[in-house]
């Protein structure tokens, strides 16, 4: 099993790899119930940072 340390607005998981094998460190990825699902560009990353800021689900530091 693949695994990588994901960092969610500051706080650190350990998330499965598994179905992202291309994914490299630094690079963002959607995760679901502790797998990463895809890997997205830094445009769409903000863009899911904004929309959890915005439901009160991520602090404001640390996401793009």
């Amino acid at each position: 099993m693949r695994v990588g340390r994901v960092d969610f607005g500051g706080i650190v998981k350990a998330i499965n790899l598994a179905f992202v094998p291309e994914a490299r460190i630094g690079d963002y990825v959607l995760v679901h119930v502790g797998f990463a699902i895809t890997v997205i560009d830094e445009i769409e990353a903000g863009r899911v940072f904004e929309h959890l800021r915005e439901l009160g689900e991520l602090a404001g530091d640390g996401a793009p």
